[in-house]
């Protein structure tokens, strides 16, 4: 049986197949600084307050976006937008024609493979909450692969 992500498109996608996608590595719940001369967009160490950092989820999912108000609204229709996603990211990936890597939960069945193969943010990241405003710019990181 060939799996949906092989078949059909994102726009194709049922909401529920669409988030399967989501591998829980929580790399977009990280905050990235955009320098305002060349738009390149850098990852820092800080996340959400709202991320669980030990099961890379967040912790009040139905509600992040009014809690959250430039919490990232990811669709199919703005797949072409993902280019400040991680090269890992599953959206990112099939948006550009890729296959799913083998520790993406829907590949491997299980979602802890994601975290054996240190792709998600577990034990790499601090709360936004917990840094000063000022030091962010210190936070820049280099480990995700754009």
């Amino acid at each position: 049986m060939t799996a949906f992500w092989e078949t059909k498109t994102l726009g194709e996608m049922s909401n529920d197949e669409w988030e399967s996608l989501c591998d829980g590595c929580a790399r977009c719940c990280m905050i990235k600084l955009q320098d305002d001369e060349t738009e390149e967009v850098h990852y820092t160490a800080l996340v959400c307050d709202l991320l669980n950092q030990t099961s890379c989820e967040c912790t009040a999912y139905p509600r992040r976006h009014a809690l959250v108000p430039n919490c990232v609204v990811l669709t199919p229709e703005r797949a072409s937008e993902f280019h400040w996603l991680p090269k890992s990211c599953a959206y990112r990936t099939l948006a550009e024609g890729r296959p799913l890597a083998w520790w993406h939960p829907l590949v491997s069945g299980s979602a802890e493979t994601v975290h054996r193969a240190e792709i998600s943010v577990q034990g790499k990241v601090i709360a936004e909450s917990e840094v000063d405003e000022d030091d962010e710019q210190d936070m820049i990181i280099r480990w995700v692969e754009m």
